[in-house]
């Protein structure tokens, strides 16, 4: 038995059992990945996949138990392999962080600059896509830690924090009949034209829901996956936007739309959350930034080098109003 055919394992498993696909990601060969799994179980005495002629179609029972085994040893193995770079490498690395498109460009931004002051010789990368993609990327070992609102909370092997708290906002061009309204309800949105995220984005399902729910139709004219392509069909007069209140933080430019006062209580509270793999070792720094992003994580606790108390309060999560370190300067 060697990592090389656990890892074949893994591979396979992750890859839903395309064996084309593993060999090119362990740059193999297919034949290469076949013999080396039979050789395992020849080694194991059991069989870990069901066959159809040469192609895998599915775990057996002895599979499911021993694939849970081999993520396990193989994590271990990269963990210990994390802790001699701790000790060898220091404050030196790479770090990976997934985000959707409006932590990337509206949350991060300060946070990065600030880790880069107190991390210098860390080379930073950022994967921006949807909250599915976060989870993805996290799963599949292919970033450190995710940022999103959605997806994060629904897959066992992540850990999840809450950051900060924050709503959705209407907002519409300079002179538009609903900035004049005191106290503005769906009812007055959904009669003009409405432009919000896509169902899978930044609470884009939630927005649509709220309107059905008080039995209101609405014109939804464009869905997007960025708040910018947001403001800018607003800024044109195709419609009114529902963004995410980070998106508007900020002195405004001369001819950005505008936030319709009072809006921010009609759609609900959402959180931002930033998610770790449950059992995977980071680096020192790696941990550091997810307490920057949510102060009251302790990145000692975070690591497992010292044990949360047993009896502490309910953590306090401020909503993005109030967190100025977040916030843009525009």
């Amino acid at each position: 038995m060697n990592f090389q055919q656990l890892r074949y394992v893994r591979a396979a498993v992750k890859n839903d059992l395309n064996l084309t696909k593993v060999a090119g990601e362990l740059f193999t060969s297919q034949s290469g990945v076949s013999k080396q799994i039979r050789e395992l179980e020849t080694e194991l005495r059991v069989d870990i996949f069901v066959r159809r002629g040469k192609r895998l179609v599915g775990l057996t029972p002895a599979g499911e138990s021993a694939a849970q085994v081999i993520d396990r040893l193989l994590q271990e193995a990269e963990n210990l392999k994390r802790l001699s770079d701790q000790f060898a490498q220091g404050d030196k690395g790479r770090f990976i962080i997934a985000a959707t498109h409006n932590q990337a460009n509206f949350v991060l931004p300060r946070l990065l600059v600030a880790f880069g002051e107190l991390f210098p010789k860390v080379e930073v990368e950022l994967l921006q896509g949807s909250p599915n993609f976060v989870v993805d990327a996290l799963v599949r070992g292919e970033a450190d830690i995710g940022v999103a609102t959605e997806a994060l909370d629904a897959n066992p092997h992540l850990e999840t924090h809450p950051c900060f708290t924050w709503q959705h906002v209407v907002i519409a061009p300079e002179g538009h009949p609903l900035l004049g309204l005191n106290d503005v309800t769906l009812a007055d949105i959904a009669r003009y034209p409405i432009i919000t995220y896509n169902a899978e984005f930044s609470g884009g399902a939630r927005v649509v829901e709220m309107f059905e729910e008080a039995g209101l139709e609405i014109d939804l004219r464009l869905r997007a996956m960025d708040a910018d392509v947001i403001k800018t069909y607003v800024r044109l007069g195709a419609g009114v936007g529902i963004v995410a209140q980070m998106a508007m933080v900020g002195r405004p430019c001369a001819d950005e739309p505008r936030i319709v006062p009072g809006s921010e209580r009609l759609f609900g509270s959402s959180v931002t959350k930033v998610a770790l793999q449950k059992g995977t070792l980071l680096r020192n720094y790696a941990y550091r930034f997810a307490a920057m992003l949510a102060p009251h994580l302790d990145p000692d606790v975070l690591s497992g080098k010292r044990r949360a108390p047993q009896s502490a309060p309910p953590p306090q999560i401020a909503p993005f109003t109030q967190r100025h370190d977040l916030h843009l300067e525009r």
